[in-house]
């Protein structure tokens, strides 16, 4: 399926939009004292990215929930691993 120029564009902001939101909801929920514009979107979620753990897993599963209608089971911690695959699951459930 081939997209036209418009069609993209659109798509990339809509991702934007919803990386954005993302951010913001993980600031909001997990309480953390970061800058929305310093979480680069492929940055680990933790390890050395934003460093949560396994309670802010639970609370982040809950937050995508509450916020975009999506579950994330166990089956799909990977998608816990960035945001990139964050919103990727979110996208991907909404589809």
């Amino acid at each position: 399926m081939v997209m036209t120029l418009d069609e993209a564009t659109r798509r990339a902001t809509a991702r934007q939009e919803l990386c954005s939101q993302v951010k913001n909801l993980l600031i909001d929920r997990l309480s953390l004292d970061v800058d929305p514009g310093s979480i680069a979107d492929d940055q680990p979620l933790f390890g050395r990215g934003l460093e949560l753990d396994s309670i802010d897993t639970l609370e982040l599963a809950m937050a995508v929930e509450d916020t975009f209608g999506v579950t994330v089971t166990d089956d799909d911690t990977h998608s816990l691993l960035s945001l990139n695959r964050l919103v990727d699951h979110i996208e991907g459930a909404a589809a």
